[in-house]
């Protein structure tokens, strides 16, 4: 979607970025290196119709135009705070002509705060809010090799939030508590269940990371 809002607010966000430290190695540090702000310069410039527009004029033939590039900036945030929210890390990378997976633990919260990555004018947030608040509910983890390994996933049993159910169906935006959602956390492993504590749960190498809307 492009934004042709003022530039002053164009890259503002709920909660101000420059209180943030993200620690290394989280996902916090991942979220904040995502939706950095990027200059878009030489190889990169953005293409401007407008520039271009006026540099030729309207009345040119399109085989005549000259398009003209510009410096930019560009940020990537969020603009809808979903009900759900999925995240996904990259366990791979470029080790030579090969793949090679990422073994390291990432840190990743029960509770984790968006507001930091959503911009300012979030269309589901209430206006005066400065928080959007997930609580942790699921998690998969992968063992092995690039080639080969297994899947298991850790889930937590808890009651039914109705205030999920309203924002999932009416789109709706309220308050809500803002501590994790109370429940027990299980370990699956095909069909072998047991129960775990929250502490297993975050030191585990997290592939896939679920979280509910809490605010």
């Amino acid at each position: 979607e492009v934004s042709t809002d003022d530039p002053k607010t164009a890259f503002c966000t709920l909660a101000k970025r420059e209180e943030m430290n993200p620690e290394e190695d989280s996902i916090h540090h991942c979220l904040y290196q995502f939706t950095r702000n990027e200059t878009l310069t030489e190889t990169n410039k953005l293409l401007c119709d407008v520039c271009t527009q006026r540099h030729c004029g309207p009345k040119n033939n399109i085989g005549e135009k000259k398009y003209v590039y510009t410096n930019a900036k560009k940020q990537m945030l969020i603009s809808l705070a979903p009900p759900i929210l999925t995240l996904h890390l990259k366990r791979f990378q470029q080790a030579g002509f090969n793949l090679q997976k990422v073994n390291r633990h990432i840190k990743f919260p029960e509770v984790i705060d968006l507001a930091p990555f959503c911009t300012a004018k979030c269309k589901n947030v209430a206006e005066g809010n400065t928080k959007v608040l997930y609580s942790l509910y699921g998690v998969v983890e992968h063992s092995g090799t690039m080639r080969s390994g297994h899947y298991t996933a850790y889930v937590k049993m808890r009651s039914m939030n109705n205030h999920l159910s309203d924002l999932v169906l009416q789109q709706q935006s309220q308050a809500s508590e803002t501590e994790p959602v109370k429940g027990q956390w299980f370990h699956i492993s095909d069909t072998h269940v047991q129960p775990v504590s929250v502490s297993k749960v975050l030191s585990s190498q997290a592939y896939l990371l679920f979280y509910e809307r809490l605010l």
